[in-house]
């Protein structure tokens, strides 16, 4: 996993919940990085894991919905430093239609060993799209706080159902209709 999600990560623990709890979650876990991320380096998703299951044992709040705040961060993040991802799409389901087929081919450009999830079209409307997630990591809710987070970046809102397909939650099914 890129560093650039831990480093992102960390400087979202530090906003949220201060800098005692960055080192708390750190020394809970027990990272091979020990915790000492660069954004364009490569870390094992073991370490994520541990991060977030930390963080959450100590915040009580889900990894889910940690996932779901990090995602609206992380969103952010995007929307600054590459902003040129959005810069041709009128509309949020053409956005999200090109996960694959154009943002994760930029990604590999600027990250090139980066181990990117997949999002299949399954079916595409005007005002519906339903996405095929599959991922090694089951991230999906980070997913799901991109996609709201694109849908508030156009002023609009959409109806998102998450459908497990696994019990793992390495294939979820995205059903989406723009409201």
């Amino acid at each position: 996993m890129k560093g650039i999600v831990f480093t992102e990560f960390l400087e979202l623990v530090e906003t949220k919940f201060g800098l005692e709890m960055v080192d708390k979650i750190i020394n809970q876990s027990k990272l091979e990085s020990q915790g000492a991320y660069t954004a364009v380096g490569t870390y094992q998703f073991s370490e994520m894991l541990q991060l977030l299951q930390n963080l959450s044992k100590n915040t009580n709040i889900s990894t889910d919905d940690l996932l779901l705040v990090y995602a609206e961060h992380f969103f952010e993040v995007l929307k600054t430093n590459y902003s040129q991802l959005f810069i041709y799409y009128n509309n949020p389901i053409d956005l999200l239609s090109s996960i694959e087929n154009h943002i994760h081919v930029e990604v590999l450009k600027i990250y090139p060993d980066a181990e990117l999830p997949t999002f299949e079209v399954l079916k595409k409307t005007k005002k519906k799209l339903i996405l095929l997630y599959t991922s090694s990591r089951a991230m999906h809710h980070f997913g799901l706080g991109l996609m709201n987070k694109t849908f508030e970046h156009f002023n609009t809102t959409a109806t998102i159902v998450l459908e497990k397909l696994n019990d793992e939650g390495t294939e979820v099914k995205f059903i989406i209709s723009q409201n």
